[in-house]
């Protein structure tokens, strides 16, 4: 079977959660979810920061199938926000892996890490910042955030500032950040954690209907990427499968 599963030119990693955490070691992880998928075909930069990343999953029961149709599908969905916990948990006794949480409204990380902590039975998250909305066009908010990292004795960042942007400034700024060796983009998983956004029921996740649950609770925020956006999803799923799709970049 295939390590990697291509769809639309994004290479995704073929693994069972069991083998994701047996070999995520130190990398950058993205997650795609259908809004990334086709978010990808108009940023080139956040198409750049895919191409850097070193583990790809599939986020979403859509994308999983997607993989299927396609005739090479990927083992398993992983999302972020299974990921992440399952990561913890994997490492619970392991004191060389310290969490900083990057991301949410103010207090959200912060309450994140307390429930995490608890959890795991030890000081797992190290460190926590919510930044301004728009820190990523500020370089001086850029460094101070940097530098509250570095400072942190992390060597672990999860960044949940939503897509393309907390993918964006990981690849942008990776290189500063002289203690870190593990990056994971992971979106809304920080206010999952906090308790502050519920999650799907895991059958409706499983029918591929997530985004139709996260759309009732967030119409005005959402509504745009699920019916907007994402409707040519599927004609480009179609362009690949009969060999037309082309790489916009």
């Amino acid at each position: 079977m295939s390590k990697h599963v291509n769809i639309f030119n994004i290479e995704m990693n073929n693994m069972t959660m069991e083998e994701f955490l047996m070999n995520f070691k130190q990398g950058f992880l993205v997650t795609p979810n259908v809004d990334h998928l086709m978010m990808l075909q108009k940023n080139n930069e956040f198409y750049e920061a895919y191409k850097s990343a070193d583990y790809i999953t599939a986020d979403s029961q859509i994308v999983y199938w997607a993989t299927r149709f396609l005739g090479n599908g990927v083992k398993e969905k992983l999302s972020g926000s299974d990921i992440f916990p399952a990561y913890c948990q994997y490492h619970k006794d392991d004191s060389d892996v310290r969490i900083f949480l990057l991301g949410a409204m103010p207090g959200i990380a912060q309450l994140a890490a307390e429930r995490i902590n608890y959890r795991i039975g030890r000081n797992i998250v190290v460190g926590t910042h919510s930044p301004s909305m728009n820190f990523v066009n500020d370089l001086g908010e850029c460094d101070a955030v940097i530098d509250i990292i570095n400072d942190s004795g992390a060597n672990v960042l999860v960044v949940g500032l939503g897509a393309p942007k907390q993918e964006i400034w990981i690849m942008r700024h990776r290189q500063k950040l002289v203690n870190i060796n593990t990056f994971m983009a992971l979106g809304a998983t920080l206010d999952f954690e906090a308790g502050t956004l519920s999650r799907a029921p895991g059958w409706v996740s499983q029918c591929g209907l997530e985004w139709l649950y996260r759309l009732t609770r967030e119409p005005g925020r959402l509504w745009k990427r699920y019916l907007v956006r994402d409707v040519g999803f599927f004609m480009l799923l179609f362009k690949q499968k009969l060999g037309f799709y082309k790489s916009p970049f």
